[in-house]
């Protein structure tokens, strides 16, 4: 029986359940970074079943369940064994099975086809640090018989119901461009983005801001990750070493919210010794890339060009933290230009954006550029729907121009945009302006426009 602190909900846990209540599931591989909840999402799925089995691959205490993995067993022989061992009856439709750090294991992972082909009523859930790298290593991994499911961090819509404001969340979900919020509720937003944008939304800070109301408290628990994630580097890749993986991302997040450039960080790595550091950290769910489009049309990604490229790191906290920021004035502040000249509020619009998308795939964002003699113009995000491009303007402020997103418009034929900032909601002639803290629900802003 594993004893845990209250549980806060998450929206993933909705895909959870009706992947359990589907008649025709398959094994599920919940894959993402490390401490992002995937373990404790999964505990708390298990309680709609009669049974549990949790084995975790890198505790010594689950050595002979692992062994038996590495033998060349049948599943119904598998789960016997596994039923003896943990002395928990393995009963299709009323167990569930949870293989933990299933990355430590490679026959556990091949296992997992087997499951779906011999045992398919048998509710199976995987889940994995560093999985990228250890499916590698199994080239006839079972496509077409496993689904997988993405984990996030926590979005600023599951930090507001996780810390008791339900209520504020409900108000913010109701509002829109064209029925903007109480001046009132607007700045109570703000400052629950501000504390939200400084912790991050890593499961055990959050817990901890739930618990205690401590930014302090909370700074404490990301200096203990960030201690961890250096030690994990050790782990990405014999052929790289930890060092010039540690040096390569400390270089994401000194160029955050421009283009990456390799010459910044050629003191520590040629061109492809940096771009091998820079594609381990993306498998391993650290940094998310950015990557420019020529946006002519849909798909964005037929018209990407790696060479123009940003990078994110996955969550705001941990930002903050590993670069020791002040965050003096962001509280007491009323703008975010101040932090690293406002790339945090383009930092924390993209990781909104890659959390609002379908957990089902694997997305990737995009943005435009234009380098001219004289006529320089980028937009921050690419959005669609359907067949529409939507671009999208982030602003540290309440204020600044929106040049750039005009003459995309201009130049694409599109209709609308976007602004994001610490505004209220609101419309201009072809804009639609959207709080930083809502722009993860701008789908919905556009569904009736353009569908």
């Amino acid at each position: 029986m594993f004893m845990q602190k209250e549980y806060l909900k998450r929206n993933v846990d909705a895909d959870f359940t009706a992947w359990a209540k589907s008649k025709n599931r398959k094994p599920l591989l919940v894959r993402g970074a490390r401490q992002i909840g995937k373990s404790s999402a999964i505990r708390e799925l298990s309680k709609l079943f009669e049974y549990y089995i949790e084995i975790d691959f890198e505790k010594r205490s689950n050595r002979i369940a692992k062994e038996l993995f590495e033998k060349d067993l049948s599943i119904k022989e598998l789960c016997d064994e596994l039923s003896i061992i943990y002395n928990i009856p393995v009963v299709p439709e009323k167990t569930l099975l949870f293989l933990d750090e299933i990355q430590s294991c490679l026959p556990a992972i091949s296992s997992l086809r087997y499951f779906y082909e011999e045992m398919p009523d048998l509710h199976v859930v995987a889940a994995g640090s560093l999985l990228e790298f250890a499916l590698q290593q199994i080239p006839s991994f079972g496509v077409g018989r496993i689904h997988s499911l993405f984990m996030t961090p926590f979005s600023f819509s599951e930090f507001l119901q996780g810390t008791g404001k339900k209520n504020l969340h409900e108000k913010m979900m109701q509002a829109s461009p064209e029925k903007p919020l109480s001046e009132t509720t607007h700045k109570i937003l703000l400052k629950e983005l501000i504390t939200f944008i400084i912790i991050g939304g890593m499961p055990e800070v959050v817990a901890k801001y739930a618990e205690t109301k401590s930014i302090y408290e909370c700074q404490k628990v990301l200096d203990e990750f960030i201690n961890t994630l250096d030690d994990d580097f050790s782990k990405y890749k014999d052929r790289v070493p930890a060092s010039r993986i540690r040096d390569i991302f400390e270089t994401v997040l000194g160029q955050m919210g421009r283009k990456y450039m390799y010459s910044n960080a050629a003191e520590y790595a040629n061109i492809y010794q940096i771009k091998d550091a820079l594609n381990l950290l993306k498998q391993a769910g650290i940094i998310y890339s950015v990557t420019h489009s020529s946006a002519n049309g849909i798909p964005l990604a037929a018209e990407k060009n790696p060479k123009y490229t940003k990078y994110l790191v996955f969550d705001t906290g941990v930002y903050n933290r590993y670069l020791q920021m002040d965050m003096s004035d962001m509280l007491t502040g009323t703008s975010l230009e101040q932090i690293n000249k406002g790339a945090i509020a383009e930092l924390f619009a993209g990781l909104e954006l890659v959390k609002s998308f379908p957990n089902t795939i694997k997305n990737s964002l995009f943005y435009w550029q234009r380098e001219q003699r004289n006529s320089n113009a980028e937009v921050d995000f690419l959005l669609n729907i359907d067949k529409n491009i939507i671009p999208l303007e982030i602003k540290s402020g309440t204020k600044g121009s929106m040049q750039s997103m005009f003459l995309f418009m201009k130049e694409k034929n599109v209709p609308y945009g976007i602004r994001s900032s610490l505004e209220n909601f609101g419309q201009l002639p072809d804009v639609k302006i959207i709080p930083l803290y809502a722009i993860s629900q701008w789908r919905e802003y556009f569904f009736n426009t353009f569908v």
